[in-house]
């Protein structure tokens, strides 16, 4: 039986555990959980910082060499207060037992952090962690992963393309839990979160003002052609950013059929909506401006295929994008089309 959601993981673009375990903070989002964009760091009179400190590559090799102690020095005061190092020990044994390796999967440096995804040889096994601006580790999650590999290998018969101008970063997409927030619903499997980013920041100035997002405001735009079936269109942007709207999860948003296919763009700006249900748009056709309404920690595209015109009711499909493009969580994409 399909299991239906009824909240978008769209925006929180994620949430996270330690070591999926222990409720941890989280740092920045767009779809589902709250994201906070500001990392806390500890003050220079709590640390200091010398070379023999553990650097962000050095920790999958760190773990299979049982080098904990190494590892729970760079947790953050705050982070070890919510797991002793005895414990992080034996649920790090526990779980690298007969893995070899750990290859890096993604990697993004967003707002002041660095995150990191590692997976092993069988990608059945993975780490995401956060550092902070400092080198401190604010966020770790070692995980067991499920994959899907008859849809994974199945893609859409239309190709699409970018639904936007300009170069985007992609904050959830792939094919597994940890570069991939979406991966576990099977009505949002293969959905991305986009959004953009100027020397490292999704953000200038008051980051808790819709205006001081570069995404917010931008033009999105048709995937391919298509029918548009349904629009929402009336939904309040939430501000202050951070505050999100969990009764109207994907916010505003709009439809289209693809033939069979359809694309949901949503987290739109309140009354920039530029088609109606029944319009007939070509690939490139502008059809609203990106903003914070729905499920949404901050001004975000949630943009996913589905194989009906319910979202909750529906089976997400792999985007086959074109050029053979395959978004991964942390990627810049420039989309040249328009």
């Amino acid at each position: 039986m399909k299991e239906k959601l009824n909240h978008l993981v769209l925006s929180g673009m994620y949430r996270m555990t330690i070591l999926a375990v222990v409720a941890l903070v989280t740092l920045m989002t767009a779809c589902g959980g709250g994201i906070d964009t500001n990392i806390n760091t500890p003050s220079s009179e709590d640390i200091t910082i010398t070379d023999n400190h553990l650097k962000p590559d050095e920790l999958p090799q760190a773990m299979l060499d049982a080098r904990y102690s190494q590892i729970y020095e760079r947790f953050s005061p705050a982070f070890k207060g919510q797991i002793s190092e005895a414990n992080f020990a034996e649920m790090a044994e526990d779980f690298t037992q007969g893995v070899e390796s750990f290859e890096q999967a993604s990697a993004m440096q967003l707002n002041g952090s660095d995150q990191r995804v590692w997976l092993n040889t069988p990608h059945d096994k993975g780490i995401f962690v956060v550092f902070d601006e400092t080198g401190f580790i604010v966020g770790l999650q070692i995980m067991n992963l499920s994959t899907w590999t008859g849809t994974d290998e199945m893609l859409t018969t239309t190709t699409y393309e970018l639904p936007f101008h300009g170069d985007w970063l992609v904050f959830w997409g792939g094919s597994n839990m940890l570069v991939n927030y979406h991966y576990e619903y099977e009505s949002q499997r293969y959905a991305y979160d986009f959004v953009q980013v100027k020397n490292g920041y999704s953000f200038t100035g008051d980051p808790l003002k819709n205006n001081s997002y570069y995404a917010f405001g931008q033009d999105i735009l048709a995937p391919a052609d298509g029918t548009v079936i349904s629009v929402v269109n009336h939904i309040p942007d939430n501000e202050p950013v951070g505050v999100m709207n969990e009764k109207e999860p994907a916010g505003n948003v709009v439809v289209i059929d693809h033939g069979g296919e359809y694309s949901f763009l949503a987290h739109l700006k309140k009354d920039s909506v530029t088609v109606n249900p029944g319009d007939q748009v070509k690939l490139g056709d502008k059809i609203g401006e990106l903003g914070n309404s729905g499920n949404s920690s901050e001004a975000h595209l949630h943009f996913q295929i589905s194989d009906g015109e319910d979202l909750f009711d529906s089976s997400s499909l792999n985007v086959r994008w074109k050029d053979g493009l395959n978004p991964i969580r942390g990627e810049t994409l420039q989309s040249t089309a328009y």
